[in-house]
């Protein structure tokens, strides 16, 4: 298979997807066979104390559907997207050599972009907590 690769030719039929199906075969059957066999050998006692919901042993109180700050939500999307943008630079910094120029001034202008919606970001107050 790497050897098709190396030398830039296509040759694709159903022996090169044997390796993968191979795989996922033996992937699904062992998740087969350990389920099976924790559910064959696990105890089977169901009493009206394990078929509660568990609680840590605090009492619960109140409703728990409460209001909660969207600026929780703002800051965990905000930071996700921001950290993604890291990934990106893996392929940059991997053949930045044969990028060459135009490759740094694509990355450039990433980098630009993300920069500009930060400061749109920071702008706008999303990243203030206190109201």
């Amino acid at each position: 298979m790497t050897y098709l690769l190396q030398t830039g030719q296509a040759a694709v039929n159903a022996g090169t997807y044997l390796p993968v199906a191979l795989q996922i075969a033996i992937a699904v059957g062992l998740v087969v066979f350990l389920l099976g066999v924790t559910h064959w050998l696990g105890p089977k006692r169901k009493t009206s104390d394990k078929l509660q919901n568990f609680t840590s042993g605090i009492e619960s109180h109140g409703d728990a559907r409460q209001p909660m700050a969207i600026k929780y939500f703002l800051t965990a999307i905000l930071f996700v997207l921001f950290d993604v943008e890291v990934i990106f630079f893996y392929p940059y910094a991997v053949n930045f050599r044969g990028l060459g120029w135009p490759g740094f001034w694509a990355v450039v202008m990433f980098v630009g972009f993300f920069l500009f919606g930060f400061i749109y970001i920071i702008k706008k107050g999303a990243l203030k907590w206190e109201d």
